[in-house]
């Protein structure tokens, strides 16, 4: 094996270790031998010899040796390998460059290697949990389908009687409807399926009155039922829907029924429609369209045509799916004979060719993975069966394990494992490579005898959803992380930076809060249960930043200081439960938010009892939906934003709302015509000059308006009086937008996130940057401090200067902050990944809060900008002009700053480990290595000083005084001290100067430019001063 090679295999050795079955065993045992390091090769036969390399003849202890000692040893005494492979070998042990290794080294290094090779594989195999979750829920029936819908990011739950819970991607449940037809009494409804038309953004739910409902998601009225089809033959019990992401007209909705008949329904132009419109109907007609299911049979509709068998002998049909790569429909049934049903349609025929498999007992449920081609069972038998679809025979494996008949299967795609549950109510995971059970998770789940359960696994989430009857579960896997730092034990949910103590104060869903000192990220103190075991949502200090606020979901916001002790504690949920976003703390009054359309207030004058409970505000409820965010403008300005994308303007003083404004224009028509049916508003208007031109298609959807934060730029010196913007503010689909209050209009908005779901944001105290988090862990830094100054006729959608853009996270950024610390600009961000990190403005990453090694704070360069793409010009005709509605335009793809690696800098893989740590502080301790403070990147010592040979000096003994100091009359006269009163004159320098002078000839380069950049460090130190 080459060198090239060995290098290539260490860099693909995660990639390789992923693709684990294969469809020749001999291939993949060959391919595992090839991939393999030298020392993962060695016996314990081999080890023994290669202790033998360190003891040479007429040595009785071990000594180290030299790298071409090592090589030629190795070779001698393993008999195998090359050299190139050995030398590699070498060189990755002796990573601290001495030109010599040891034993000690060689089986640290080999204990270490095998130590994370074990660490990596655990954690590919395993799933980490997290504690299971009982979400709330008002169905009374049991849960029928689970959905998740992308293009609003909410997941859907549909109960056997019709209610329908809206969850939101949080987790919250945000609303419950009820879903029906007309055909059935209410008390006589039976929901039986319920699947996503992901493509046309609907959904269709199956009746036990033998039709199928297709609701849609963009009407002004959400899930209003647009077709009907009906005269079904028999009673539907389960579906399926396809479509290729390539073309989108192209669709398959295929279903089950009660009699062992497998239907589909194949569309071709669902983008334009599914079924067609009969010719009495009209486009404005709000009725749904009804379409009888013997007319999709005859052909009557040119969109879409049928296709359909009956192999399963008359048996429920319990699962069907169609498999696009396979291009056949998959379905199952509880019966000995035709258990497993394949059904494909050939080439210019109108019927399925089919074949089947025979399981005993029968299956309920399957699942296909298309990279293993591989079709798992969940049998009766209590096993779970693996086919291959084209050899369908007898199957290709059989995982044992279950003690009673397993009710649901699913694969997670990305990790090559199978989930499968049982009815004694075990959770199962397999790894589909060695074909064994990796976890098994029992006893967690809810106690019931007789239970109906549904198995839904959100991969991208990492959600895994079970139901039992009408009580719906949760698992959420966790990141895997790895050897990754953390900050906090569970997700964080704040941070906050106190100037005056320097501290950094965090929170997390635990009720955990940490303090952490800026300048090392060493944490000080720590205190558990503020909130007993509810999650802290959000924090704030007071103007003094003397005292702590924290509120949690269970409704009560509480004041501490910071010895831990608890002043007062806020009811600002009332006794209820209240998701509280934001704390607001003013100077006579302290703002909650969060969870209703109106302020809950406390005012400074009432803080006298422990308990304290909240005032009347006085300018009501002016908002239609839950209010998320505020800002204050001193002296009496406040905003506030809600759910649904209002902002209205408030005289903090009177407690009265000035104005309110809108980004979409009909939503703001909306909200004036009910603002003047109220009389009692007196001077409030509405006033909206300006619009957003990322409408979405559906502007009656109110979620795609989210505001999630909002800031006035007070900071700003140089802005055009009341015509530049003094707001911003961001939420959903990663869009920033910008106001101005004073005319109450949009100036400008830009999306600083393509295809984000929601981001987050903060301004620094100058208003000179702007810095975005997404829920990817990614942060931008835009420079505004010259962007929407002036007035402008249009609204503005060009992007502002990007400075950075990293991902420091690996999960959802929750909350951003900004400081000023030995005059650089921080960013500090809190994830869902349990980590703080603390970075520049240029994007540098300093460190993570809760890292062994502490950081130290310098100064660093202005930051530069990232140019931008530039947008395709618009005609002044495209341009969004204010009071009209404006067409949606192009996304920007931004590109990140990749990090620049030194290729001379050296990993070293002992500071990673416990040996490895405790190994390098005794080398350490041995061979102490002072290094000078180095600026920027210093060059190999090469040079003249390597040379010298340095040593002590001699001590120097009593010197005898000379004998002009014994006998200074003999040397000097009386008018030496007259002579030292006068004026001294010195030769000018050209007088005396007999060779000219040249520091480049006596000094070498390198000592010239480093003495520069050190007088120049020295410089802006000065500078920095001065100005302070």
């Amino acid at each position: 094996m080459s060198t090239q090679s060995l290098v290539e295999s260490e860099k693909t050795e995660n990639v390789q270790e992923c693709r684990t079955l294969e469809s020749n065993p001999n291939e993949m045992e060959m391919s595992k031998k090839a991939l393999d390091k030298l020392e993962d090769q060695l016996t314990v036969e081999d080890v023994m010899k290669l202790q033998d390399v360190f003891m040479p003849p007429n040595f009785k202890e071990l000594v180290p040796v030299n790298r071409k000692t090592f090589i030629d040893n190795m070779v001698t005494a393993l008999g195998c390998g090359v050299e190139e492979e050995y030398g590699d070998m070498f060189d990755r042990i002796d990573v601290t460059g001495d030109g010599f290794v040891d034993w000690d080294k060689v089986t640290t290094f080999m204990l270490l290697g095998h130590y994370e090779k074990e660490e990596r594989v655990k954690s590919s195999l395993v799933p980490q949990w997290r504690d299971i979750i009982f979400l709330p829920s008002h169905q009374k029936e049991p849960i029928q389908s689970i959905i998740y819908l992308k293009n609003s990011h909410r997941y859907l739950s549909l109960s056997k009687d019709g209610w329908m819970s809206i969850w939101g991607e949080n987790l919250k449940l945000q609303k419950t409807l009820r879903v029906a037809t007309d055909s059935v009494r209410l008390r006589d409804l039976w929901v039986t399926s319920m699947v996503s038309l992901a493509n046309v953004n609907k959904v269709a739910v199956a009746f036990t009155s033998k039709e199928i409902c297709f609701y849609d998601l963009n009407s002004k009225e959400e899930f209003s039922c647009q077709y009907k089809l009906h005269g079904l033959y028999n009673t539907l019990i389960c579906m399926h829907y396809w479509y290729n992401p390539e073309d989108g007209n192209e669709a398959i909705l295929s279903f089950g029924d009660v009699c062992g008949e497998v239907n589909a329904i194949c569309f071709t132009a669902a983008l334009i429609s599914l079924f067609e419109r009969p010719a009495s109907s009209t486009d404005e007609q709000e009725t749904a369209i009804t379409i009888s299911w013997q007319e999709l049979v005859k052909g009557s509709h040119k969109c879409c045509f049928t296709l359909n068998h009956k192999e399963h002998s008359k048996e429920w049909v319990r699962q069907v799916s169609y498999c696009s790569n396979l291009e056949a429909f998959i379905s199952c049934a509880t019966t000995n004979l035709n258990t497993i049903v394949l059904g494909w349609k050939e080439k210019g025929t109108t019927t399925l060719k089919v074949t089947a498999c025979h399981v005993t007992e029968g299956v309920n449920a399957f699942d296909y993975h298309p990279g293993l081609n591989l079709i798992a069972s969940a049998a009766l038998d209590h096993h779970v069966y693996l086919w291959n679809p084209y050899v369908m025979s007898k199957p290709n494996g059989v995982l044992r394990g279950h003690l009673a008949s397993v009710i649901a299967v699913q694969f997670s795609m990305s990790r090559r494992q199978l989930f499968s549950f049982s009815k004694d109510k075990v959770l199962r995971i397999w790894d589909m490579h060695h074909q064994l059970c990796v976890q098994r998770l029992a006893g967690i789940f809810p106690k019931s005898l007789e239970f109906q359960t549904i198995l839904y696994f959100n991969e991208p989430f990492g959600h895994l959803f079970t139901t039992f009857n009408n009580q719906l579960t949760l698992l959420e896997m966790k990141q895997d992380v790895g050897n990754c730092v953390t900050s906090h034990e569970k997700p964080v949910t704040c941070v906050l930076y106190n100037s005056h103590f320097k501290q950094v104060i965090s929170s997390d869903v635990g009720s955990t809060v940490t303090i952490w000192m800026i300048e090392t990220g060493q944490k000080i103190k720590q205190f558990t249960g503020c909130h007993g075991n509810s999650e802290i949502t959000t924090m704030a200090l007071n103007d003094t930043e003397t005292r702590l606020f924290t509120a949690s979901v269970d409704g009560t916001v509480k004041i501490w200081d910071f010895n831990g002790h608890c002043h007062h504690k806020l009811n600002a949920g009332r006794d209820q439960a209240a998701e509280i976003s934001q704390i607001l703390i003013l100077k006579r009054s302290i703002l909650i938010l969060g969870w209703e359309s109106t302020i809950t207030v406390f005012r400074m004058d009432t803080l006298t009892e422990f308990l304290v409970q909240p005032s009347e505000w006085k300018g009501k409820a002016q908002h239609h939906n839950d209010i998320l965010c505020a800002a204050f403008l001193p002296p009496q300005t406040l905003a506030t934003g809600s759910y649904d994308g209002e902002i209205v303007i408030w005289n903090n003083n009177s407690e009265n709302a000035s104005c309110r404004f809108h980004p979409c224009f009909n939503q703001a028509l909306q909200h004036k015509s009910g603002i003047l049916q109220q009389e009692s508003l007196g001077n409030f208007s509405t006033i909206s000059n300006g619009h957003s031109s990322y409408s979405p298609d559906n502007e009656g959807n109110e979620c795609h308006y989210v505001i999630t934060r909002m800031f006035f730029l007070e900071g700003r010196k140089n802005i055009s009086t009341m015509d530049g913007a003094n707001l911003v503010s961001c939420g959903i689909s990663g869009i920033v937008r910008l106001w101005n209050t004073f005319k109450c209009l949009l100036v400008a908005e830009f999306e600083a996130h393509a295809d984000a779901l929601s981001i987050i944001m903060t301004v620094d105290k100058k208003n000179n940057y702007l810095i975005t988090g997404d829920m990817n862990g990614c942060i931008k830094v835009w420079n505004i401090q010259d962007y929407c100054l002036n007035y402008s006729d249009v609204v503005i959608t060009q992007l502002p200067p990007m400075v950075a853009a990293t991902q420091p996270h690996s999960d959802c950024i929750n909350h951003l902050e900004t400081c000023v610390q030995d005059g650089r600009l921080l960013i500090v961000s809190a994830s869902a990944d349990c980590s703080i990190v603390l970075s520049d403005i240029s994007g540098s990453v300093i460190g993570v809060f809760g890292q062994d090694e502490h950081w130290r704070i310098g100064k660093c360069s202005p930051p530069s900008v990232i140019k931008i793409p530039p947008k395709e010009e618009k005609s002044p005709s495209q341009k969004p002009m204010r009071n009209k509605e404006y067409l949606p335009i192009s996304k920007h793809s931004v590109p990140f700053i990749e990090e620049k690696i030194d290729p001379d800098s050296r990993v070293n893989i002992w500071n990673t480990t416990v040996l490895g740590k405790k190994f390098r502080e005794s080398r350490i301790q041995r061979r102490p290595r002072p290094q000078l403070r180095t600026c920027d990147k210093i060059q190999n010592p090469i040079g003249t000083f390597s040379s010298l040979h340095m040593e002590d000096l001699e001590k120097i003994v009593d010197v005898p005084k000379p004998d002009f100091l014994q006998n200074s009359h003999k040397y000097f006269d009386g008018k030496t001290e007259e002579a030292c009163n006068e004026e001294l004159i010195f030769p000018t320098l050209p007088e005396t100067l007999k060779v000219s002078f040249d520091e480049k000839s006596l000094f070498s380069k390198e000592m010239l430019n480093r003495e520069h950049k050190i007088k120049l460090l020295h410089e802006e130190d000065l500078n920095v001063r001065k100005t302070q």
